[in-house]
């Protein structure tokens, strides 16, 4: 399990977070929302080991994140952010094998390249192994990071849980590519691993989040399954839009059908 405790942040005289609290379980697909600078990507930087510059506790497993040194963190916590640049002419396949580095000192073994081979030949990316990830297109950029995380984590600990952060991971994606990454995500939330994922889509959130957190200037506005928690009252508090809530006749979740004009 994912814990963390009463964590503030600030930039400056700037308060960014204001004593965030949230648990994240294995099994359920976890999913954060809220508006442009509401500390959505912070929060995430956070609690997945990226900034230390915070006051309160974040725990791996009843674990204090300050008790564990970053190569340890990398063999079983895997980071997609927003942007991976990279400036040099890397073969897809090589950018995967990235993913792969904690395992190894010098050379990738044979189980590290039979790891990236399966991730790609599930993310239909087998005929991009020797492409420059340089020409590629943004979404086919987006779904390389994606095989570089998984295959990072493709095995289970077998002494604790697995850590899949994702922030704002759909960018450039098609909508196919969109509905396979997050059918994806769910598969690795039920197999020991505690999946978060940033999100702006709401539609797609509800369909596919086990648990949904909703920010709004550093704070928590609501949390909890999309089903009890979605109304058109908190919607238009978190994003100061009015919306209207139709059930969804095929998956029976919310739909939201958000209103011409400002609230």
């Amino acid at each position: 399990m994912l814990r963390t405790e009463n964590i503030h942040f600030s930039i400056g005289h700037k308060k960014i977070l204001h004593g965030i609290s949230a648990d994240f379980i294995p099994g359920k697909l976890n999913m954060i929302l809220g508006p442009n600078g509401s500390g959505k990507s912070t929060f995430l930087k956070i609690f997945s080991g990226e900034t230390h510059h915070f006051t309160g506790r974040v725990e791996y497993d009843q674990r204090n994140i300050t008790s564990l040194d970053y190569p340890a963190l990398a063999k079983f916590r895997a980071v997609m952010s927003q942007q991976t640049e990279l400036s040099f002419p890397l073969t897809a396949e090589e950018v995967v094998m990235m993913g792969r580095y904690p395992h190894f000192d010098f050379n990738p073994s044979r189980k590290d390249t039979e790891i990236c081979n399966q991730v790609m030949e599930l993310l239909s990316l087998s005929t991009f192994k020797t492409r420059n990830y340089l020409t590629l297109s943004g979404g086919e950029k987006q779904r390389v990071q994606y095989a570089r995380v998984l295959a990072q984590i493709w095995e289970p600990t077998g002494n604790g849980n697995r850590y899949l952060f994702l922030d704002e991971p759909l960018n450039s994606l098609d909508i196919n590519y969109q509905q396979e990454f997050l059918q994806i995500a769910r598969k690795f939330a039920t197999e020991d691993t505690v999946v978060v994922a940033v999100m702006h889509d709401i539609n797609l959130a509800i369909q596919f989040a086990d648990n949904m957190l909703f920010f709004r200037e550093g704070k928590i506005v609501a949390g909890g399954a999309p089903k009890v928690i979605i109304n058109e009252k908190l919607l238009e508090e978190v994003f100061q839009v009015r919306s209207t809530i139709i059930n969804n006749p095929v998956s029976g979740n919310p739909l939201v059908i958000f209103d011409n004009g400002m609230s």
